[in-house]
């Protein structure tokens, strides 16, 4: 197959889709650079697993243009088809047989030889630490090896651009860290990912650019520093061990919100390091100690509530949305 590696992976002009009188998406452009992961976020029905159907192939579009990895879609689909892979929200494993038989299907499916079927389906049974399950049947099979096998299938034509559609949901935290380092591995090959997910926290751990769809409209698009610095609401939470320390830190900053019982002060902030020094500074300069001391930012959680008006997807099981407190000791000691 001819190489585009030049052109970027995914580009989409005026995309729109519509079902009766519900339009599902409504003009959204997109551009993906190749070995890249591009991210799309949104509220159930937002129009995410559309939009994948449609750059996969699977549904027509209404409207727009697409090329996919240097291919159009409406004058060259079987083109676009060898160069993708899916991995959709249900696995598509068979779960009567064994993991080598899945990929060996496959590989049949991709039109490979026998040998290089199996040759393949070895090398890939191996990169996703599948082989002491090779000859047992997927049924036996956990969360987190369904979802390895899966992609594996999904990797035996060796595509250069993979959707994954969520692709963790269910998964335990394990099982989820351990695949997103196999997502980075693949792009550390030149692979390019498009992904759709309910956490947050994937989305900002995995993605170069994340962009925002609600009610069919791309609203937001960035990297994730760019889509928080959209939010407001930034501040530096201080706790003091006593009252003489947190009064005259309160008068100092009289912007501060204030919480007398608990001796904690509330100061607006950027997050920035600049602020974070200059208050350090400040602090140090006036000889008050402080105990501990919380940066918040906003998070995509806030970005996704702010652009969708929506509370914002459940959180995956055994993540911490926890701030992270830091002990301080002094405001010099901090500093350094």
């Amino acid at each position: 197959m001819t190489s585009h590696s030049g052109l970027p992976a995914i580009t989409a002009t005026g995309l729109r889709k519509a079902y009766g009188d519900k339009t599902v998406l409504d003009g959204i452009d997109l551009h993906v650079p190749t070995g890249t992961i591009f991210s799309l976020l949104g509220p159930n029905g937002a129009g995410k697993t559309t939009t994948v159907q449609i750059l996969s192939t699977l549904i027509g579009t209404d409207a727009g243009h697409v090329r996919i990895a240097g291919y159009d879609l409406a004058t060259h689909p079987d083109a676009v088809r060898a160069a993708i892979g899916v991995t959709g929200q249900f696995s598509a494993v068979d779960k009567l047989l064994t993991a080598e038989e899945n990929l060996l299907l496959m590989a049949d499916l991709r039109h490979l030889g026998k040998a290089e079927g199996r040759r393949r389906a070895a090398e890939l049974l191996e990169a996703f630490d599948l082989v002491d399950v090779a000859r047992k049947v997927a049924l036996t099979f956990s969360g987190g090896m369904l979802r390895r096998l899966d992609l594996a299938m999904t990797l035996m034509g060796s595509p250069q651009v993979i959707f994954l559609d969520e692709p963790t949901t269910g998964l335990d935290p394990r099982s989820r860290r351990a695949m997103w380092q196999i997502i980075r591995e693949l792009v550390a090959d030149g692979v390019t990912i498009f992904l759709t997910t309910q956490y947050l926290e994937e989305a900002d751990q995995l993605a170069d650019r994340i962009a925002v769809l609600d009610h069919g409209k791309l609203v937001a698009e960035g990297t994730a520093y760019e889509l928080k610095r959209l939010v407001p609401g930034g501040n530096i939470n201080l706790r003091f061990a006593e009252r003489g320390g947190y009064e005259r830190a309160a008068r100092s900053f009289g912007e501060a919100s204030r919480d007398a019982e608990a001796l904690t002060l509330q100061i607006p902030s950027d997050g920035g390091v600049q602020s974070l020094r200059a208050l350090i500074d400040r602090l140090d300069a006036e000889s008050i100690e402080v105990s501990g001391l919380t940066v918040h930012t906003p998070d995509l959680d806030d970005v996704f509530l702010a652009l969708t008006g929506r509370p914002v997807p459940p959180v995956a099981p055994g993540t911490s949305t926890a701030p992270v407190v830091a002990p301080v000791q002094t405001a010099k000691e901090s500093a350094r």
